[in-house]
């Protein structure tokens, strides 16, 4: 039985599908496992390496020692040696979705519409038929 990897490369796909980024990236969810892959993120591939953004720095120390076996996974995952490398990196901090402080000011001639997209459609229209 052949790897999903192998088959992919012989079908006549999109420009897209069969782009070596899009498959290393999407590849990396199965070769590093479950556990791995909730702190980690396959972000980029460049000339054969995989750079994998991971949660911390103890992530990437850990997984570094990894190295090896995420290689072999990643071949096995894709068919053929793809990635040579793995680059991992701290991600960047994210922002979280933050709650408003205050509300947002009722605009004048919007006859209280809590939307602000309709509220200024509104205005608009009265403008046009003024």
């Amino acid at each position: 039985m052949q790897r999903a990897g192998s088959l992919i490369k012989k079908l006549n796909l999109s420009p897209e599908m069969a782009d070596p980024e899009t498959r290393a990236r999407a590849a990396w969810a199965l070769a590093a496992g479950k556990k791995i892959a909730e702190h980690t993120l396959a972000s980029a591939f460049v000339r054969g390496t995989l750079v994998v953004e991971v949660t911390d720095f103890v992530w990437q120390k850990q997984l570094n020692t990894l190295r090896h076996f995420l290689l072999k996974n990643l071949k096995e995952a894709l068919g053929e040696a793809l990635v040579t490398e793995i680059d991992f990196r701290p991600m960047p901090a994210r922002r979280k979705p933050q709650r408003a402080e205050t509300s947002r000011r009722m605009p004048a001639g919007s006859e209280g519409i809590q939307d602000p997209v309709m509220a200024m459609l509104y205005r608009k229209s009265k403008r046009e038929t003024a």
